[in-house]
């Protein structure tokens, strides 16, 4: 990557092969697929929905981000069992442009997680690099460019977090 960050993807095979944006990402030679657990770097920052941090541009002193490339039905199961010996961040609220589930929140696929980790973490070229790879990349970052830039410019994970309140709807009765 551009701006030195290595992307891994822990790639479990359980989602359609046609489909798989990681496998994509790693056709282009912008990521690499790990199969184990183990072959993260302890230096990573590993993407996962249940962290109790946000990602923040505290992170960008990590010289490695690794998403974990699985079925969201199994998600849970999956990040419960990973090791806890890199950094877990998760993602601000973002909604999703990928055909599979567009416009749900939260429900981004492997390369629209990794281009927001880049996004935030500083790295907007990068981000649009890998997004430019799928027809509906760019829409992605268009859809999502206000909380990008608003966590892009946050100065920790609490303020990440306080800065995604007003992008998240509010509960419907």
């Amino acid at each position: 990557m551009q701006a030195g960050y290595e992307l891994l993807i822990y790639h479990l095979g359980q989602d359609d092969r046609k489909k798989c944006t990681a496998r994509r990402l790693a056709r282009f030679g912008l990521a690499r697929q790990v199969h184990h657990a183990r072959e993260i770097p302890h230096h990573a920052v590993v993407l996962s929905p249940g962290a109790e941090k946000a990602l923040s541009p505290q992170d960008r002193r990590r010289s490695c981000i690794a998403a974990v490339d699985c079925s969201w039905k199994k998600a849970e199961e999956v990040f419960s069992s990973l090791p806890a010996t890199a950094a877990r961040r998760a993602l601000p609220y973002l909604v999703a442009a990928n055909p599979v589930n567009y416009g749900r929140p939260a429900q981004l696929s492997t390369a629209e997680a990794l281009a927001a980790a880049l996004y935030i973490l500083g790295d907007v070229p990068g981000a649009h690099l890998l997004m430019g790879k799928f027809k509906w990349g760019p829409h992605f970052l268009t859809l999502n460019h206000e909380p990008l830039e608003a966590y892009r410019t946050a100065g920790s994970s609490r303020e990440v977090v306080r800065r995604m309140q007003a992008f998240v709807p509010p509960p419907r009765d």
